[in-house]
């Protein structure tokens, strides 16, 4: 008799772990990398590839690694928001041109603006696989002891930059 039992039991334990998933929002994807170190990484210059930014060049600031590409059309939609932003010098971004042509990054920079600090190039994507990256844009709030403090997956809202980001990066550079 118990044994009958056992499928009604497993099925309400599913029915709970979906209602559970769809009161989430599908975005809001957990990064592991929350509250760890940021990955080492050692990448060229974009439009100077002699030149080498590392994680080590960082430490210190707090700074957003923002990554992107001339092929993603979402980072259309974010560029202009990331212009505007680093208007106000808030803090240092670095972006990371992800699996890109060197020359179509820079044309793309050269035609759309380039709201980064410095931009470096992750031409067969290690870097950005090493920071759990699922697609551009994506973006990670870096302390001064280089640790990712916050992760944005998918192109900046303006509400995600003053309710989440802003907030943030007042209290880290604290």
């Amino acid at each position: 008799m118990k044994k009958a039992y056992i499928p009604l039991g497993i099925f309400v334990v599913l029915l709970v772990f979906l209602g559970i998933g769809l009161t989430r929002d599908p975005r809001e994807i957990p990064s592991p990398l929350i509250g760890k170190p940021a990955p080492d990484f050692s990448a060229p210059v974009l439009d100077n590839p002699a030149l080498q930014i590392t994680k080590q060049d960082m430490l210190g600031k707090v700074w957003l690694l923002n990554t992107w590409a001339s092929w993603c059309v979402a980072c259309r939609e974010e560029h202009p928001l990331l212009m505007e932003f680093t208007k106000t010098k808030t803090i240092p971004i670095v972006g990371l041109d992800y699996k890109d042509k060197d020359q179509d990054g820079q044309k793309w920079l050269a035609r759309f603006g380039n709201p980064y600090d410095v931009v470096i190039a992750d031409r067969d994507g290690r870097i950005g696989i090493n920071f759990g990256v699922y697609g551009v844009p994506e973006s990670f709030l870096i302390d001064k002891a280089g640790v990712i403090r916050y992760k944005q997956i998918g192109p900046f809202t303006p509400d995600a930059l003053q309710n989440k980001l802003l907030p943030l990066i007042r209290e880290l550079q604290q």
